[in-house]
């Protein structure tokens, strides 16, 4: 379905009953669902029986420990990850202009931040459906939460490139970027990269340059520490080997 097709098909259900695209964060590590998100979204969660996600496997295993009002069997996963074609996203919008309310799903946190699900987002505003975030754990604010780093102007970086000398140079610009601006800087990295990007962080940052590693949040492994660059230099770096984790830094 082109957005072609797809502009018809809007007229065509103008004046029928539009579904709602549900934006619903996923627990960030192997948690209940019921531990981790707020009644409201985890009755909205628990309803629904259409959802857009990554993978449906990781999908069906949140959705399992809600766990939700109809089988398993009954819910139907369409996937969108990032080899997705921009080509197929028109379709995974015929649910809601059927009327249906459809859950957005990530492999964990927030949908549509850091993850592919923002280009279904921008297409459903596109064609008219209404779009309802619900609330639950976002590793990046509650990161900035915990670093005790500036809370009112700070930017989110998201992946830097995996080698170390383009990585490096990004995080001395990032770093010029933070002074100037007085800006928290955040980033996240493939969790078994954690160390190298760690370890290019000290090597390129100045002394007094403050930074913060936050792992594991919400799970009863959660580690959060913030030191100058000069500390963590004298410290034993933290095992963040395949650990979920976000690196934020204040010059």
């Amino acid at each position: 379905m082109s957005e072609q097709t797809l502009a018809g098909s809007a007229g065509l259900h103008a004046t029928m009953s539009r579904g709602k695209l549900y934006l619903i964060p996923v627990p960030l590590g192997p948690l209940a669902g019921a531990a981790a998100l707020p009644p409201a979204t985890l009755a909205c969660a628990r309803r629904l029986t259409h959802f857009v996600a990554e993978s449906a496997r990781s999908a069906r295993a949140v959705l399992k420990t809600l766990p939700t009002d109809a089988p398993l069997q009954q819910i139907a996963i369409s996937q969108l990850d990032e080899h997705t074609p921009a080509t197929q996203l028109p379709a995974l919008l015929a649910p809601l202009l059927a009327g249906r309310d459809v859950g957005l799903l990530s492999e964990s946190g927030c949908p549509a931040v850091a993850d592919p699900g923002a280009a279904l987002v921008a297409l459903a505003h596109r064609a008219g459906i209404q779009v309802v975030p619900l609330v639950g754990p976002s590793s990046i604010l509650l990161a900035l939460m915990a670093s005790g780093l500036d809370g009112q102007r700070f930017a989110f970086h998201g992946y830097l490139p995996s080698g170390r000398e383009e990585r490096e140079q990004r995080l001395r610009e990032r770093e010029k970027e933070s002074r100037q601006h007085r800006q928290t800087q955040i980033f996240i990295e493939t969790p078994y990269r954690n160390e190298q990007f760690l370890a290019s962080l000290l090597a390129v940052c100045a002394p007094a340059t403050r930074v913060c590693v936050a792992s594991d949040l919400t799970l009863p492994s959660e580690e959060i520490t913030m030191r100058p660059v000069g500390d963590w230099r004298k410290h034993a770096l933290p095992a963040i080997n395949r650990r979920p984790t976000v690196f934020l830094l204040l010059a």
